[in-house]
């Protein structure tokens, strides 16, 4: 059974940084594209970054501007999500997600696995 752990989550101050991690298990990690979804208040869950399974590519949200970095490590098995110059939009809270796919994608039904959420909240 797949399982996504993910932590790092917290509160931070506008202009902060955070780094998300997320920890998998349960099948052969390096097959698959991973990707970072988010879920504020009210809104709908939204992508923000995705992986390709070799980490050679990668893929952002307009919104993250050059501000979130995302990386893996397939031999720990681990997905990170580095995020800089936090702004109180980004509130919500942050999912991992395992895709069925080797290239990465935006598409959220392409993700059979998700992890439980860490909540990010910055403050102004």
């Amino acid at each position: 059974q797949v399982q996504l752990v993910e932590s790092g989550g917290g509160l931070v101050q506008a202009g902060g940084s955070l780094r998300l991690s997320c920890a998998a298990s349960g099948r052969t990690f390096s097959n698959y594209a991973m990707g970072w979804f988010r879920q504020a208040p009210g809104k709908e869950r939204e992508f923000v970054a995705a992986i390709s399974s070799s980490g050679g590519n990668t893929r952002y949200a307009d919104f993250v501007k050059d501000r979130f970095t995302i990386s893996r490590g397939n031999t720990k098995n681990t997905v990170t999500l580095q995020m800089n110059s936090l702004n109180p939009e980004d509130t919500a809270v942050y999912y991992c997600a395992d895709s069925r796919l080797a290239l990465f994608t935006i598409t959220q039904s392409k993700y059979d696995y998700w992890g439980r959420g860490t909540q990010i909240t910055v403050s102004s």
